[in-house]
């Protein structure tokens, strides 16, 4: 992750026992490296902490597999129209079996072609919750039906880590490590005053 404008730099033997504590813990479990919001965390290490410990349970053990997973944190980068989140979650997306061509209709906002029936139910849930703040009723019964409750319950939790962590990264300005401003998915909004 490269240093955001917004966010100052921190050195290891500046960090206090907690920032270095968090830091050790994210570098020691199973994403071994900062590339996302954690550059941001490190300044307040409590939050950085349970953070980074809600996040490796939605990544890794919701119950959905790592592609229908991957849908619904590219479907939050594209709510939130987060650079770095895209960036880092599309080859993954991909890699576990999300057709390219749905990805790119997802980055441009259109109607995506799934292939599966369990993508469309991950992919109506989030868009749902990300339009209109609730799911409907068959949208909500398709997934407890396909799912089970209690994934469902950990999808809408992987989506509330995402868009926590997109929030993290549109407010301080982070890039995913070997992202430049020529490869951003998403146009930047004009600056605000």
């Amino acid at each position: 992750m490269s240093q955001p404008q917004r966010l100052p730099a921190i050195a290891r033997e500046q960090m206090t026992p907690e920032q270095s504590a968090m830091l050790d813990a994210i570098l020691a479990g199973p994403r071994k490296n900062l590339n996302g919001p954690f550059v941001a965390w490190i300044h307040s290490p409590v939050l950085g902490e349970l953070a980074q410990r809600l996040g490796a349970f939605c990544r890794y053990d919701t119950g959905l597999s790592l592609h229908l997973s991957e849908l619904a944190i590219l479907a939050t980068a594209q709510a939130w129209q987060s650079q770095a989140e895209w960036h880092i979650h599309l080859p993954i997306a991909v890699q576990a079996g999300l057709a390219p061509e749905v990805a790119e209709q997802i980055r441009r906002g259109e109607e995506p072609d799934f292939r599966h029936q369990d993508e469309r139910i991950v992919w109506d849930f989030a868009r749902e919750l990300y339009r209109h703040k609730r799911v409907s009723d068959a949208t909500y019964r398709a997934a407890c039906e396909r799912f089970g409750l209690q994934v469902v319950v950990n999808l809408v939790g992987l989506l509330g880590y995402y868009a926590l962590v997109a929030m993290t990264l549109n407010t301080f300005g982070m890039r995913a490590e070997g992202q430049g401003e020529g490869d951003l998915p998403f146009a930047e909004p004009a600056p605000t005053p």
